[in-house]
């Protein structure tokens, strides 16, 4: 069979973005207007973002891991799971979510412009649960002052990060991706003298040079996000982007990272809110707090394709969570087409 086509998780990065994070709402109703738009996506992008071909508009939309079981049942991507709160030193929240739509563009209008029109056709079908309109600061910085993703990898090297192979080969095309919304003390912060800030990091602070190895603090920042299997780096995309408000008093970075295996990212994670080794945190915790956290599988264009809106219609009203062990093995499928979706390896807990 032909190969599954990706959704544009590694598309260009862009200066500005928009974070959707939905539940859906009970009744059948609900659901078959998610399949009815998951089919009509890629029009709706065309439609909006033909309106300047320069502004490379994209949308990714992912599912969570009780949304997937309500509207495909099974097969499942491996790895998907409810996200895993992370108690250390500080505390990685884990929050609701079903849907993520990742709206990118180098023009605001047009972010809003899609998800004013995908708003429209879910109406009442969902709640809006998070909604982040993200930007880029200068040059590339957070408003902390540092260069944001600098390691970022590029060209073949993103998609061998973030979109899956054979090791899930009914999910190929896929990615999953974990979303955290961090809110900054902009001032404690900026009352750290800048060489401290710098030790924080990893990293000089204007010049956006990384520190030597042997000068590194080991509760570095980067060094706590670097991640080796047998002897090699595991990377991940990401598009952090920094967001703020003034009458709530709120700044912050919407993290959002994509990877082959969410392994990956849930060990950087660990690392920095439980440490390495254990009490060896990440300093930057201690200015910046993760108010959500949801982990969310991305499936193939492919498989969005061909979704139907009455593809579970003949489904039993209750479809067991993804950690049941009896769980259903024989789903309803949209289209022979199916192959194209997205999956992962398997997830163990360390």
């Amino acid at each position: 069979m032909p190969s599954a086509v990706s959704q544009p998780v590694v598309a260009q990065l862009t200066r500005a973005a928009i974070f959707l994070v939905v539940t859906v709402n009970a009744g059948k109703e609900s659901e078959v207007a998610v399949r009815g738009l998951c089919a009509d996506l890629s029009s709706l992008l065309r439609a909006v973002g033909f309106r300047d071909l320069e502004g490379r508009l994209s949308c990714v939309m992912g599912f969570g891991s009780d949304a997937w079981d309500r509207l495909f049942g099974a097969p499942r991507p491996k790895d998907l799971h409810s996200f895993r709160e992370i108690r250390g030193v500080h505390h990685a929240v884990s929050t609701p979510g079903d849907l993520l739509f990742h709206l990118r563009s180098t023009r605001m209008d047009l972010c809003f412009e899609i998800a004013a029109q995908i708003m429209s056709r879910l109406a009442s079908a969902v709640t809006i649960v998070d909604e982040v309109h993200g930007f880029k600061y200068f040059d590339d910085r957070d408003l902390m002052g540092f260069v944001d993703g600098t390691e970022n990898p590029v060209g073949e090297d993103a998609q061998r990060a973030a979109i899956i192979g054979e090791e899930d080969a009914p999910f190929a095309g896929g990615s999953y991706v974990i979303v955290q919304k961090y809110l900054h003390d902009l001032e404690r912060w900026n009352e750290v003298p800048v060489e401290q800030q710098e030790d924080i990091i990893g990293r000089h602070k204007l010049s956006d040079i990384e520190q030597d190895d042997a000068a590194k603090a080991p509760y570095a920042h980067n060094v706590l996000t670097s991640i080796e299997d047998n002897g090699e780096q595991l990377q991940i995309v990401r598009d952090n982007m920094p967001f703020g408000e003034f009458g709530k008093g709120e700044f912050g970075t919407y993290f959002i990272g994509y990877a082959r295996s969410p392994r990956r990212i849930e060990q950087m994670l660990e690392n920095m809110f439980i440490g390495r080794p254990p009490g060896n945190y990440d300093r930057l915790l201690d200015f910046s707090r993760a108010v959500t956290g949801i982990l969310f599988f991305v499936p193939s264009a492919t498989f969005l394709d061909n979704v139907t809106p009455e593809m579970m219609s003949t489904a039993p009203e209750h479809v067991q969570s993804s950690e049941d062990p009896d769980i259903a093995n024989t789903p309803p499928k949209p289209s022979s087409s199916r192959d194209g979706s997205l999956g992962i390896g398997s997830l163990k807990k360390r």
